[in-house]
């Protein structure tokens, strides 16, 4: 299906992770022009050669709001606007009991995962105006609607990111912007290889059978016991960034394998 998005510019941040750079494969199959941005390249310039030739790669930190200003004036230099902005960059913060962590652990989180969008949106949303058309997703998590009890840090991130671009949809949309939300669930990357690796480690199993029993006793509304694939997310990205979306706003497309037990977001 021809998502009628040639020609586009998109900046997707993240892009050395599993998701980002799987939203940026994809887009380029679109006909898309690509800016990449994360705190490391290293995966990204490895795989450069999967891109196409004029795809630019900025480092970047987001806590930072003049690097986020950077790499949309990066995308304007090169290719002469921006129309599509998809924020992936973030951490899964610390973890342990909410009344025990720090005040430091908690804003770790709060400026990686929520500050972070908030500083992509105001340095993307004034280019995408002036165009009239745009589309800004970010990817939360199922812990934005369904909390894990040793994950509070990550939790209020994500939700507060949920929290922020629905607000910032009710206006936007007059100006042919649009914006959405990405939540994934115990999806195949380096983050969840790194817990099932520990997991697997203090239970004395191997990695598979570590997997299989978080998927029994962690996730049960997962009923196909598998992890998910950076392309499944990917693709859902995809259609929120292009025309075929042009009547969704202010959404929260789950894909998560059904791990949310609930029938809201």
């Amino acid at each position: 299906m021809d998502l009628m998005i040639k020609g586009r510019v998109a900046l997707i941040t993240g892009a050395d992770g599993g998701m980002g750079f799987a939203v940026a494969k994809l887009l380029a199959e679109e006909g898309v022009k690509l800016v990449l941005a994360d705190k490391k390249l290293d995966e990204a310039n490895a795989r450069r050669g999967e891109l196409p030739q004029d795809t630019i790669l900025v480092q970047a930190d987001l806590t930072k709001q003049g690097d986020a200003d950077a790499i949309v004036a990066e995308a304007i230099r090169q290719f002469g606007k921006l129309d599509i902005a998809v924020h992936t960059a973030g951490i899964t913060g610390a973890k342990g009991d909410p009344l025990e962590l720090s005040d430091a652990d908690y804003e770790e989180a709060w400026q990686t995962d929520f500050m972070s969008a908030v500083r992509v949106a105001r340095a993307a949303i004034p280019e995408m105006k002036k165009g009239r058309w745009g589309r800004f997703v970010c990817i939360t998590s199922e812990n934005a609607v369904q909390p894990y009890w040793e994950e509070a840090t990550y939790n209020v991130a994500k939700a507060g990111v949920a929290a922020f671009a629905k607000g910032l949809s009710y206006r936007l949309a007059a100006d042919g912007i649009l914006v959405n939300t990405v939540a994934p669930a115990f999806i195949e990357t380096a983050m969840t290889d790194e817990m099932m690796e520990k997991r697997a480690k203090e239970r004395g199993t191997s990695k598979d059978e570590a997997i299989q029993s978080f998927l029994e006793e962690e996730r049960p509304g997962i009923v196909q016991k598998r992890r998910g694939r950076v392309d499944e997310v990917a693709a859902a990205v995809a259609l929120l960034v292009s025309e075929r979306a042009s009547f969704i706003n202010g959404a929260n497309l789950r894909v998560d394998g059904g791990s949310v037990q609930a029938v809201q977001n």
